[in-house]
């Protein structure tokens, strides 16, 4: 080695950590950023309670919004958008964080909320609930989505840990195709079979936050709250885990303590998302991407912008389908497949180009 090479800085060999002042640069111009994903999302928020099928000046949404005085502008505020906006909150926290959540459990950057046939265990609770139960209210659904959800979360979690190996991102990914695939064929004999059931069931599948009440909110609130509280506690472990299994254990991380956790988030977030709004498409597999995009793929941070920027897809898209729809609207999740699928198609190329 060269005498210049050996009195170069530690930071200007190849491979060596940035210096403190870079790494702090750094992470202020996150904070910054995760600062103005913020300032959107609120301004996001303001037009999902201002913009709606009848026409209300923003002066009197502002004012009805913090002074209930009963009128029919209040009415409307109050019983029907901002339950509408804080239910979109919920669910695009939710499907942002276990999308995340399962591209950093499974290593696959393909990966959305309905890998592991959490959406389709839903809709199958629903499916029964319609079909069989007779049940009419969107209320009434939600727990049954969510307990489809849950059952169709443990059946892969058993299928894909069965015989004397662990369960690994491979096998839950294979476990949760078969599930998914059996749960669909159900779905589908059980509505073919029964019209009436399907006429009321398509209405829900589309993916929306139209006609839901305080009440919808009220029961999904706990438990994306849990959801993501388990979600922000595996950050780090995740940061290891994405460095393989054995680095994992050599740096302390309970690898099998890990995943289960992170399956019961998913179910929790994933379940409850779509058991309040339905199947909404391309949120979990898009936004991550795109905090990643921003962030890095330190999860801390990546989890950070997905809780932020999930909502504001989702409002924005809900927004959007209002404008385009009037006098009626166009459904949240039709709008969501609409913005996703370019980037859908954008990533299976560049996935084609980097395997080839």
């Amino acid at each position: 080695m060269s005498v210049d090479a050996k009195a170069a800085p530690t930071s200007a060999v190849k491979g060596a950590p940035p210096p403190p002042a870079r790494r702090a640069a750094a992470v202020s111009l996150r904070g910054l950023g995760l600062l103005a994903a913020l300032a959107v999302l609120v301004l996001v928020a303001l037009l999902s309670v201002w913009v709606g099928t009848r026409g209300i000046p923003f002066t009197s949404t502002w004012h009805v919004l913090w002074h209930d005085d009963g009128s029919k502008a209040a009415v409307i505020i109050h019983d029907y958008r901002v339950p509408r906006t804080v239910l979109g909150l919920l669910v695009g926290v939710a499907l942002g964080l276990s999308g995340a959540l399962m591209q950093a459990l499974t290593r696959n950057p393909l990966a959305d909320p309905g890998l592991l046939g959490v959406s389709l265990g839903a809709s199958a609770g629903v499916v029964v609930a319609i079909a069989f139960l007779g049940v009419a209210s969107v209320l009434g659904y939600v727990w049954f989505a969510f307990l489809g959800a849950a059952l169709a979360s443990a059946a892969v979690y058993l299928l894909g840990s069965a015989g004397r190996t662990p369960a690994t991102p491979e096998r839950l990914v294979v476990a949760g195709a078969a599930v998914t695939a059996v749960l669909y064929a159900f779905n589908s004999a059980v509505l073919l079979l029964d019209p009436e059931a399907f006429d009321s069931f398509r209405f829900w599948t589309v993916g929306t936050l139209a006609g839901r009440t305080a009440d919808v909110v009220y029961v999904i609130l706990p438990f994306v709250a849990a959801g993501l509280v388990i979600t922000l506690a595996l950050a780090r472990p995740l940061n290891a885990l994405a460095l393989g299994d054995q680095v994992g254990k050599a740096l302390g991380v309970r690898v099998g303590r890990t995943r289960v956790l992170g399956a019961v988030a998913v179910m929790l977030l994933c379940g409850a998302a779509t058991a309040a709004a339905g199947p909404i498409g391309f949120v979990g597999l898009a936004v991550p991407h795109a905090a990643r995009f921003l962030t890095g793929p330190d999860q801390r941070w990546v989890l950070a912008y997905s809780t932020v920027l999930a909502p504001v897809l989702l409002l924005g898209a809900d927004v959007l389908g209002r404008v385009l729809g009037s006098p009626g609207e166009v459904q949240a999740g039709i709008v969501t497949a609409f913005l996703g699928t370019p980037l859908f198609i954008a990533l299976c190329r560049r996935r084609k180009l980097v395997m080839l």
